[in-house]
């Protein structure tokens, strides 16, 4: 496992070590939770954004249940 050092200013420091004690959950965990709900946050974006360009050119169609399983 690597590690990676973080700079904090003396306000980031407290700040994030109260949050660690008031969640009960150590910096590490909150750091590395905090960095992927980020990621996943961007990447449902992105996949958003991709769903309504290809929308907006016509590329997507919509049918119903009702549709989908009578084509079945």
């Amino acid at each position: 496992m690597s590690t990676i050092s973080l700079r904090l200013n003396k306000e980031e420091e407290r700040l994030f070590k109260n949050y660690a004690d008031f969640t009960g959950e150590g910096l590490t965990t909150l750091l590395k939770k905090a960095l992927t709900e980020k990621i996943e946050e961007e990447y449902d974006l992105q996949a958003v954004k991709e769903y309504e360009s290809a929308k907006a050119n016509g590329e997507v169609i919509l049918v119903d249940h009702e549709e989908f399983w009578g084509a079945l």
